[in-house]
């Protein structure tokens, strides 16, 4: 009976909680510091011990009036503590705007609860961290998206279960180059898979599918920056969203290989914050890099220089492995750059560019001798007649080319000269002169080096004048494509993206202007840490970058997300990619002509309808009209599942809109937000599904009927 929760104890709240508050202190304020930090109320340490009854503190809890009166009833002779009654009050935040609590308030490292001026250990602590928050704190937009003030709520261990069994899936089918198809045979291995629904409960339902199956997962979550998904909880958003990450990390850090790596990307919002998370979770021996993402030049002096922080243009990556002693190493990943625009970027540097001369004619090769290397191998020794030698600026005069054209189109001949320190030119300079040649306008040799990339095949190397400056050419330290040379350069810590984020709203023929990342990083990061035929795991699908990524790349994907508009974004992409109507992105870079296929379904709504339809609801009226369906259900949906606690007689209409909404939400037992696998051989759920969703659950949990 203690643990039967009236639902009208939270509106009843509102009154006596001013007198609640100043009779609680009188009472704390003997136990010193321990609940009580100045005038801040430790509302963790106060409810941990109510729930393991500590004998002192009850003791003065009995002895005070007020709390009598309230919170305790005579039932047969006997005195009932409500505690959780007590507890409920205690926690329920928006009524406590005077008090703040550094568990519950403040993030900040700790263990044990003292901070680090009284501990050696770094852990990061934050209110609610061994609970499960139900919410997907996602929104399609600022107006007509999930309220999600109304959906920072925790589920206790116990009683998860049921939330993280596996789900019916529904609408399932497969997307060809033959449009969409019912789906009768699925391979975890090379299908690929979009899953509609939470993602936390997505992953919980195909964890035993896929667990160490992953070879790479990347997630762009939102960033609480004040301006996303978290904007709602100005005093908790940290809180929650540590506590949403950690739910799905958890998870995830079990769908990987051991050689498996994760990628996530964030702003500085949370940045640090994510670091400590995920060494709890990892292991800080599981740490890689941070990699530092510029998307925009800040040019000018914006805003006068009166803003009081710095413009962002940088975004990070953190990387982390599932086991260091068992990851391979990353495949070598380049920058490249058009030659044409590092000469420009160079100036406007004011950095020194070399390459300014181009052999546009070597001339005709005339033998004059042989010489011998350290080795005693043969040496040969050319005179190069009539050779023509310019400038780039030359000929952009003569031929009237910009520096761009020019540099397509002589890049590869363009060339500095250099004072080599090696054996070899001393030899040929030396048997120049032995020979009588005279003054050197250019001369060339040839060999078999030894060692070197051009180890064991024939060589020509260019030298002129009377010192021997050898030409080291601008084409051995870049690289051709498509006719024209890129600088290439092996990827460190930093990568600019500036370039592709201009273009990325064109990718995938899908318009999503806000938090797409451009196919080009997908494939950088994919390229980098998996092999074709990996499995790469998204579980903040969004717009689909990273499904098209992998599947361009011949990676098989898994995409998780919830939003509607999200979702139909993604299946749009993908089947452009299919088709090979997606130009853009990665599509010239790995020459992608279309083809491949993907399996998509649904995570069965329940209670999920009703939240969303409670949600939505734009007054009283409506409200109420959601309510009647809760109760007694459609003649097509099922009631919902009312939450244990609740007791649905004490609902008051009068108390307003915005309470009677946060009302009826509590009133939903998110256990039941999605159906279980485990009801779909249950008569009334058999009726609410397809025959061919019946088969493809049964197929997919267990590999036919």
């Amino acid at each position: 009976m203690a643990r039967f929760l009236h639902f009208s104890m939270a509106l009843y709240i509102v009154k006596i909680e001013p007198k609640l508050f100043d009779e609680l202190k009188k009472v704390l304020s003997d136990f010193g510091d321990k609940y009580l930090v100045g005038e801040e109320l430790n509302r963790s340490k106060l409810s941990d011990d109510l729930r393991n009854y500590d004998e002192a503190l009850l003791e003065k809890l009995f002895q005070t009036e007020f709390i009598k009166q309230h919170f305790i009833k005579e039932i047969a002779g006997q005195n009932l503590f409500q505690i959780e009654q007590l507890e409920e009050a205690i926690l329920y935040n928006d009524y406590w705007d005077t008090s703040y609590t550094k568990y519950e308030n403040r993030i900040g490292l700790a263990s044990n609860g003292k901070f680090l001026e009284d501990s050696q250990d770094v852990v990061l602590d934050f209110p609610f961290k061994d609970g499960v928050l139900t919410a997907s704190m996602t929104k399609e937009n600022n107006e007509d998206g999930y309220d999600d003030a109304f959906l920072n709520e925790v589920i206790e261990k116990d009683e998860i279960d049921r939330l993280f069994d596996k789900k019916i899936f529904v609408n399932s089918k497969r997307y060809d180059k033959n449009n969409e198809s019912t789906v009768t045979e699925f391979n975890e291995d090379t299908d690929n898979l979009i899953i509609k629904g939470n993602n936390l409960l997505a992953l919980h339902a195909i964890k035993d599918k896929y667990a160490g199956k992953v070879k790479l997962i990347y997630i762009d979550p939102p960033y609480n920056t004040g301006s996303d998904s978290f904007l709602y909880n100005d005093r908790f958003n940290h809180s929650a969203w540590l506590t949403f990450m950690k739910n799905r990390l958890e998870i995830a850090r079990e769908f990987l290989q051991e050689d498996g790596y994760i990628f996530i990307q964030t702003d500085d919002s949370e940045q640090a914050y994510l670091k400590v998370l995920m060494d709890s979770i990892f292991g800080s021996r599981q740490y890689v890099n941070t990699i530092s993402v510029l998307f925009k030049n800040i040019a000018g002096a914006s805003g006068g220089g009166e803003d009081k922080r710095l413009k962002k243009n940088v975004e990070y990556i953190t990387v982390y492995s599932k086991n260091r002693e068992h990851s391979s190493n990353f495949h070598a990943v380049y920058e490249y750059k058009k030659i044409s625009e590092l000469v420009e970027e160079m100036r406007q540097e004011g950095v020194s560019w070399k390459y300014t001369s181009v052999l546009v004619n070597e001339g005709t090769e005339e033998y004059v001798g042989s010489t011998i290397d350290g080795s005693g191998d043969e040496i040969k020794i050319y005179r190069q007649n009539n050779p023509i030698i310019k400038s780039i600026s030359a000929l952009m005069k003569e031929e009237n080319l910009s520096e761009e054209q020019a540099y397509d189109k002589y890049a590869k001949f363009a060339f500095q000269t250099a004072m080599p320190q090696s054996s070899i030119r001393p030899r040929v300079m030396d048997k120049w002169q032995e020979l009588e040649l005279g003054a050197n306008s250019l001369m060339s040799i040839r060999y078999i080096p030894k060692s070197g990339k051009n180890k064991g095949v024939e060589y020509r190397q260019f030298y002129k004048g009377d010192n021997f400056r050898l030409f080291a050419w601008l084409r051995d330290v870049s690289e051709e494509i498509d006719g024209s040379l890129y600088k290439r350069d092996v990827s460190g810590t930093f990568w600019n993206f500036v370039g592709e984020t201009k273009n990325v709203n064109k990718e995938g023929q899908v318009v999503f202007p806000n938090g797409k990342k451009p196919e080009r990083l997908l494939g950088k990061i994919i390229e980098m840490a998996s092999d074709e035929g990996d499995i790469v795991l998204d579980f903040f699908g969004g717009s689909g970058s990273t499904a098209a990524a992998a599947m361009k790349m011949n990676r098989t994907f898994i995409s998780l997300e919830q939003i509607e508009n999200q979702v139909q974004l993604e299946l749009d992409r993908l089947n452009n990619v299919i088709s090979g109507n997606d130009k853009n992105g990665l599509t010239q870079d790995v020459n992608w002509q279309g083809g491949g296929s993907f399996v998509y379904a649904e995570l069965f709504p329940k209670n999920m309808g009703y939240l969303q339809d409670i949600i939505y609801a734009k007054d009283l009226d409506e409200l109420k009209t959601v309510y009647e369906r809760m109760i007694s259900g459609t003649d097509t949906v099922e009631p919902a599942d009312i939450s244990f606690r609740a007791d649905l007689n004490k609902i008051d209409w009068m108390e307003g809109f915005v309470e009677n909404k946060r009302l009826l939400i509590k009133l939903l037992d998110k256990n039941g937000l999605y159906y279980n696998y485990s009801e779909i051989d249950d008569a009334n759920v058999r009726e609410l599904i397809s025959d061919e969703d019946y088969l493809f659950n049964k197929q997919f949990y267990e590999g036919g009927e």
